[in-house]
């Protein structure tokens, strides 16, 4: 059997700090419980496997995202019908566990877990990795069948110390069961988290929410929070208005200081935007590609474990 080097693109990257630019007017409101900013960072284009990704974090910036370790915008991208997928191969996790998120298209996922199934527009996957398993993504059937837009996100939350050994697991979930609020002005769907009274379903290994946010012109948003645990913004696309009358552009994310429970955006056009954040885990961590930890000694012993074939043959996987 042959063990294929895992993927190190798919981890520890950096990304840029930029300066917002400030506006003359101000769309916000100012208010004492407001959540100020601790800075807005530009993210950056790399490649995983053949997919093209924008980064907005990966390992850096813990203190203020963490349970959060990576965020990754996949596409967007349109495929021609019979185009070859895009892909990653079959590769190890252990320690954290990556979500997936369909804006728009469809993606196939398989893993060592003999998991094998399409993810479509809507669907919310969390891979589980805790001692480790494998698992291979790319764009779905339909896209192959029909072509169409590719878009989404792959972010990974860090599992606590006291779990990173427990059995790894795969669930998805179907629009139909996420929780959604609706207003004249904007829609919010409770992907993770409780919002206004309206709580998603997915039992989770340690506080965290996950907001998928759309807004329209001139919308304000008021977002309460924990003040002790971290929150931060992805814009997807528009414009908003953040504290301190800083404005928000494309991929970009702002920051913010815990303290304070109250997250005010503005949108200075129509704008859609995730909002995400959970209580900090404050532990040691170690990264190696797909290997989150708290340890060295335990970063090597997923390396022998994925080599000794303990979490499964990415032969099979990428099958």
């Amino acid at each position: 059997m042959h063990r294929r080097e895992f993927i190190k693109g798919s981890a520890i990257l950096g990304v840029s700090l930029v300066t917002s630019r400030i506006v003359t007017a101000s769309g916000l409101y100012h208010a004492d419980t407001q959540r100020r900013v601790h800075r807005i960072v530009k993210s950056k284009k790399v490649k995983v496997g053949t997919l093209p990704v924008i980064r907005a974090f990966a390992g850096n910036h813990l203190d203020y995202v963490s349970p959060y370790v990576l965020l990754d915008e996949f596409g967007p991208v349109t495929l021609e019908a019979g185009q070859d997928p895009l892909r990653v191969e079959a590769h190890p996790h252990a320690g954290v566990s990556p979500t997936t998120y369909f804006l728009e298209g469809t993606g196939h996922h398989k893993d060592s877990l003999n998991y094998d199934f399409q993810i479509e527009k809507g669907d919310f996957m969390m891979f589980n990795s805790g001692s480790g398993a494998i698992h291979m993504e790319e764009s779905g059937q339909q896209l192959y069948d029909k072509g169409g837009a590719y878009h989404g996100f792959q972010i990974w939350l860090n599992i606590p110390s006291q779990y990173k050994m427990i059995d790894p697991t795969t669930t998805i979930n179907r629009p139909t069961t996420q929780e959604k609020i609706e207003t004249d002005q904007y829609t919010i769907q409770v992907v993770l988290g409780t919002l206004h009274n309206t709580t998603s379903n997915i039992e989770l290994l340690t506080p965290a929410f996950y907001y998928h946010v759309k807004m329209k012109k001139d919308a304000r948003l008021d977002i309460p929070t924990d003040p002790t645990h971290n929150a931060f913004v992805y814009l997807v696309s528009g414009k908003l208005e953040v504290e301190g009358a800083r404005t928000l552009d494309e991929h970009q994310i702002v920051l913010y200081e815990r303290g304070e429970s109250s997250i005010k955006l503005y949108a200075q056009e129509a704008s859609e935007m995730l909002v995400l954040g959970g209580k900090p885990l404050n532990e040691v961590v170690y990264s190696y590609g797909p290997f989150v930890m708290n340890t060295k000694e335990q970063i090597v012993q997923c390396i022998k474990n994925y080599q000794s074939g303990k979490m499964g043959n990415p032969d099979e996987v990428n099958r």
